[in-house]
């Protein structure tokens, strides 16, 4: 052991002393060495902050003294600096100078005081205390709360040391290349912090302050004052901004959302609690109600705000995450030790990639069962990390924090909550939520025209026929072939007549090498200067998609491309009616990575940390970095802009319209929902991928997008008969249900693959077709409320820790739940039913669950299907169209619980207006049953509404035999089924819109 005195005189003249120890370390070729080293540095320091030393041992001629490395770490205000002093002995026993570089713009220079001083002094080692301060900060922090110091490729000993890090590997190798994600070799020690609070203020419902920088990180351009405000926004939700006051930096343009600040109001009741220590950076989030913990940033990971390094780290309250889309995992995260990359990307899905969507969003439900949520409102590229600790790191490369918290106390509370900030979901025409079939593929109009007519003639209902690239000319936007479609028009009219409607695919990019004057979208656009640029000559960027030679990309952060972007899909409008648009390729993307011969080497196009996308390169199959839109960089909005085109497509299709608009998008960001709908891209047709589907379309439901399906029986690969049997099932119940696939794959509409999928397709969608009046119902619920569509078991048995896990099956609302088929040549499924009174659909027979798992016998031909007691589903008898299928008269379901008691609702208006909730045109109805009374009576809750609206059929399960039922006090037909227990009250007409009470007398028995 070593002690070592540093002295330095600095250009003030004022000197500093400093006494450190530190250990030896083994040198192979060590010779004895005197008692003092002069060490020249070319700059000086401001001030000594810590040290930081390789701790190892050395006994020669029993004297700890001969060092090979001590590490002294400097803050010099600015940033860490750590001497690696190598002393290199000779066989002479001299000692040679080591120069240090320091290379920091900052620090003073100074000819005359270039010399350090450092004397070794030998230490008594016989105590056995030979382990210096800063190692046993390193030592002292185990495995599960190491937080990564070093996320990129590469980490060496010495550079970690460099960041003012701890280096401790699992295994003997000292330099890490592609390791993967765990417990990092290099790592944050105790009380690491690059800023300190100067000021804050605070009362209950805000806080304002300031972080100084006093150390620099690794990373370029510290911001080096940071702001942070928290602010309520009501009592559930709450604020909490670090931005850079002195310069502005990039923020999101969307969601669209006021800029709330602390101190201007004053909230009742807050459900949340925000503390700092005022010292150290970083806050805490706690839950007022029972004191949980659900943020905590303080002395947590590393605190780094830097111009393209963004990094806070933030310990969980339990394992129990979910979100942080789009990916494809399972419902629940995993946390032992993953990494989520948000960079929206054209990348068919798998595990481990960054894909379509970004949606920074998560759920945690803590061990007392309530739920709370977190916004990272962020749209640069990102690694999200999840660790067994458990904790969770944001690592983003632009923008600021911008951090909302949803107090919850439920899961559905939270997603209403996370609405009141992004916006809440578009209501979609009531015709959208049929059966859609579509191919890329079709080749020409004829074969579209087949399997439109073949599919109809099959009895499965089917409501939109669809079109991919192949209708237009030369694969170009806004055409469409007058060679292989040219009875495209008329076809349309024909799907018209039918009660039917047409939807046509439209790209991002707009071809960019037509003859001059021959193809308007690019003319019109150059007319405009509405395209994204290139960064460096400020002409049209110029890629590759689809279009047979180049491509360009219209700038919708622009606000002429609005209007440009209207006429264009008035034009094709004017050509065929088409009903709704189709937007892909929208992430954007490219088959380029870039330009045809790449991106310039820009710090946009080559970070200095690279999230872990896909492809190695942000440009990867995208635009290069620094293109430029109206609004900025690409580099910051590229994750926006699927949501921007959304955006402008809805505004168009209203206007072109004038009906409610409706968009299925490839590419989301936060707040998508309010514009558009989603599918989840070219799956596979495996297996795996239907399974897969359904964590993926329930976590999308929580980003406020309940438009969402999955390509049914897959996109890519060839589908099997077995395979898309229980595809089409499981479909029948996605909110978006569409069959779609590839050209280079096998036909896989229902009626190409035969008579077994003819028939389940046909039985599925008649359910699904029977309940559409229910699903336009939590449709509403959602565009009014920000409540789920389908929405997993946790969600409405949330205490019930069983149901956390589960997401093989769902519910739609909280009153049906599908039990999907999901392995090939099963006869039975085993599901688990949380606690209360279910009921088989098929059947109607009843069972009480006390929260156990049960094993289901399957038919080729149904999905099971189980019916929740206490819910009352509104339903219509099926038909070949949703067009049919609304004129025909209502009937309720009503499935009492355990307690005699049954409730639900209905919304209904005319289903295509624009503004029918805004001009209060509609029918919401509540519907309430008590066996205990015998009485089921309906309410008006809020609307008017003029057309025909007729109830002709309920059904009550779980009843007691009955002499007598009344409608208003008049005798009604019925049935009553001992078996099953179950009471059926017919051949009646009564309008909805005005108050009705059902009422019934029990069988008396002697």
């Amino acid at each position: 052991m070593a002690q070592v005195t540093v002295s330095k005189h600095n250009i003030h003249e004022k000197s500093m002393h400093h006494t450190i120890t530190m250990e030896a370390e083994p040198l192979k070729d060590m010779m004895k060495i005197g008692n003092k080293v002069n060490i020249k540095l070319n700059k000086i320091y401001k001030s000594l902050a810590s040290q930081n030393y390789n701790q190892r041992e050395f006994n020669n001629a029993n004297k700890h003294i001969c060092i090979k490395r001590g590490i002294i770490w400097f803050c010099l205000g600015s940033g860490f600096i750590i001497f690696s002093l190598m002393f290199i002995l000779s066989l002479a026993g001299s000692i040679s100078q080591h120069i240090l570089h320091v290379d920091h713009s900052d620090i003073y220079i100074e000819d005359e005081y270039d010399y350090e001083e450092i004397v070794l002094k030998e230490v008594d080692n016989s105590t056995g205390k030979n382990t210096a301060f800063i190692c046993e900060v390193c030592d002292n922090i185990p495995e599960i709360l190491r937080f990564d110091c070093h996320p990129e490729d590469g980490a060496s000993e010495l550079s970690c040391a460099n960041r003012g890090c701890c280096w401790k590997p699992l295994d003997k190798f000292k330099t890490t290349e592609h390791v993967p994600l765990n417990v990092p070799y290099c790592y944050y020690p105790e009380k690491w912090n690059l800023y300190k609070f100067i000021n804050y203020s605070r009362d209950d419902n805000g806080f304002s302050g300031f972080l100084e920088q006093k150390c620099r990180s690794a990373y370029k351009d510290d911001v080096s004052l940071v702001k942070i405000e928290a602010t309520g926004v009501d009592s559930s939700i709450l604020r909490v901004k670090m931005y850079d006051p002195l310069k502005a930096r990039y923020e999101p343009p969307w969601p669209i959302r006021s800029d709330t600040k602390p101190f201007l109001s004053q909230i009742a009741d807050v459900k949340y609690q925000f503390k700092s220590d005022n010292v150290r950076p970083g806050f805490t989030i706690n839950r007022v109600s029972d004191g949980t913990t659900l943020f905590n940033s303080i002395g947590i990971g590393g605190f780094i705000f830097s111009d393209q390094f963004l990094q806070i780290s933030t310990l969980l309250p339990t394992t129990n995450i979910y979100g942080i889309g789009e990916h494809e995992s399972s419902l629940k995260l995993n946390t032992k030790w993953q990494s989520f990359t948000l960079f929206n990307k054209d990348q068919p899905p798998t595990e481990n990639a960054n894909l379509y969507g970004s949606h920074p969003f998560y759920i945690v439900v803590e061990d007392s069962g309530m739920a709370h949520g977190v916004l990272f409102l962020n749209s640069n590229a990102m690694d999200v990390i999840l660790q067994p600790t458990p904790a969770l790191t944001f690592r983003t490369i632009g923008g600021i924090f911008d951090i909302y918290f949803f107090l919850g106390p439920t899961p559905a509370d939270v997603v209403r909550q996370y609405s009141e900030i992004v916006g809440k979901p578009f209501m979609p025409p009531y015709w959208s939520l049929g059966f859609h079939l579509c191919r890329y593929g079709y080749g020409d109009l004829e074969n579209t025209k087949a399997v439109w007519n073949r599919t109809r003639a099959a009895g499965i209902p089917f409501d939109i026929q669809w079109n991919d690239l192949d209708y237009m000319d030369k694969n170009n936007d806004f055409t469409y072939n007058k060679d292989t479609f040219k009875d495209l028009p008329k076809f349309v009219e024909e799907i018209h007549s039918a009660g039917m409607r047409y939807i046509p695919l439209i790209d991002a990019g707009i071809s960019a090498s037509e003859d001059n004057g021959s193809y308007l979208p690019y003319d019109e656009g150059i007319k405009q200067d509405i395209f994204i640029k290139d960064g460096m000559s400020n002409e049209p960027f110029t890629g590759k998609v689809w279009n047979l030679i180049s491509t360009v990309w219209p700038d919708f952060t622009n606000p002429k491309t609005i209007d440009y972007y209207t006429d264009m899909m008035s034009n094709m409008h004017d050509s065929f009616a088409y009903d709704g648009a189709w937007i892909d390729m929208n992430e954007p993307s490219n088959f380029y990575n870039g330009h045809e011969d790449g991106c310039p080497c820009t710090f946009l196009d080559y970070p200095e940390y690279l999230p872990n996308v896909v492809g190695g390169l942000l440009a990867a199959k995208t635009l290069c970095m620094n293109a430029k839109h109206y609004l900025g960089t690409h580099y910051d909005l590229h994750n926006t802009y699927g949501t921007s085109q959304a955006i402008v497509t809805n505004y168009a299709l209203s206007k072109i319209r004038q009906k409610r608009p409706f968009i299925i998008s490839r590419s989301t960001w936060v707040g998508h929902g309010r514009y558009a709908g989603h599918w989840t891209g070219d799956v596979y047709s495996s297996w795996h991928d239907m399974k897969m589907s359904i964590p993926a379309i329930l976590s999308v439901n929580f980003y406020q997008i309940p438009m969402v399906g999955a390509d049914i029986c897959g996109f890519n690969g060839n589908t099997t008969a077995a395979l898309c049997n229980r595809w089409m099932q499981l479909g029948a119940f996605y909110p978006f249900s569409r069959n779609h696939n590839s050209d280079d794959t096998i036909e896989q509409d229902p009626v190409a693959l035969g008579d077994l999928v003819v028939q389940s397709s046909r039985n599925a969608f008649k359910i699904r077709y029977r309940f559409l009046p229910y699903l336009y119902t939590l449709f509403f619920k959602a565009h009014l409320f920000g409540d789920t569509v389908v929405r997993p078991l946790f969600f409405e048995f949330t205490y019930d820790t069983q149901t956390y896990d589960v997401d093989t099956q769902f519910l739609w609302g909280s009153s049906l739940m599908i039990n999907p088929v999901l392995e090939e040549d099963a006869d039975n499924i085993t599901v688990y039913i949380p606690r209360g009174l279910w009921y088989d659909y098929y059947t109607l027979a009843s069972f009480f669950s006390i929260g156990k798992h049960f094993t289901l016998p399957v038919l080729l031909t149904e999905i099971p299907l189980l019916i929740r007691g206490g819910s009352i589903l509104p339903a219509q008898k099926p038909a070949a169209t949703t067009t049919e299928s609304r004129k025909n008269d209502f009937e309720l379901l009503v499935a009492l619980n355990e307690a005699g008691y049954a409730e639900g609702e209905l919304y209904w208006d005319d289903g295509d207006s624009l503004d029918s909730i805004e001009k209060n045109e509609y029918l919401w109805l509540s519907f309430n049953a008590f066996s205990n009374v015998s009485k089921l009576l309906s309410a008006r809750m809020d609307g008017i509404f003029n057309d025909e609206v007729t109830l002709g059929r309920v059904e009550i399960l779980g009843i007691a035999p009955v002499v007598m039922v009344r409608l208003n006090d008049n005798p009604v037909r019925f049935a009553y089924n001992f078996d099953t227990k179950n009471l059926s009250i017919y051949d009646f007409q009564v309008d909805m819109k005005q108050p009705f009470v059902f009422t019934w007398t029990y069988t008396t028995f002697l």
